[in-house]
């Protein structure tokens, strides 16, 4: 199957806001989706599996740590290594672009997912009580920080 990982587009915004709909208890919008365009803080992602869109990830920026704030991919087109390269891409673009630390939180049932995060060099270093809501969860908070960075 051919992947392309491509910067966000307006055209994906409709497709992602769907598959947003289908995989989270409060999926966010065509609009929230819209929104990252405008800001020069947030780069994000999106993977095409075979011209469709099958996903998105990104990260919002500040003082040289990034924050990812959303990793989906479409049911249709996951355990297929689809969100660790859109992932492993995040990265290595952030961190050409001078990123030293990478952060984000995953709910602690969600065991594929911090398999694809530890894959990623992220390690567990603390839990958010009750983060999530519908329903509501605790948090696992997980970093990534490039080597020689503060904190390493």
């Amino acid at each position: 199957m051919e992947i392309v990982v491509r910067r966000l587009q307006d055209q994906d915004i409709e497709a992602l806001a769907e598959i947003e709909a289908a995989a989270f208890s409060m999926p966010w919008s065509e609009k929230d989706f819209r929104n990252l365009l405008e800001h020069s803080y947030c780069h994000y992602l999106t993977a095409l599996a075979e011209g469709e869109v099958a996903g998105c990830c990104g990260y919002t920026e500040s003082c040289g740590e990034a924050t990812i704030d959303n990793v989906v991919v479409s049911e249709r087109f996951r355990n297929q290594g689809i969100g660790q390269r859109m992932l492993q891409e995040l990265i290595l673009r952030g961190e050409a672009a001078g990123i030293e630390a990478f952060t984000l939180e995953v709910r602690v049932s969600n065991a594929a997912a911090i398999r694809v995060y530890e894959k990623s060099g992220f390690v567990s270093e603390g839990i958010r009580p009750g983060f999530y809501e519908k329903p509501r969860e605790d948090a696992m908070i997980m970093w990534r920080r490039r080597k020689g960075a503060a904190g390493i």
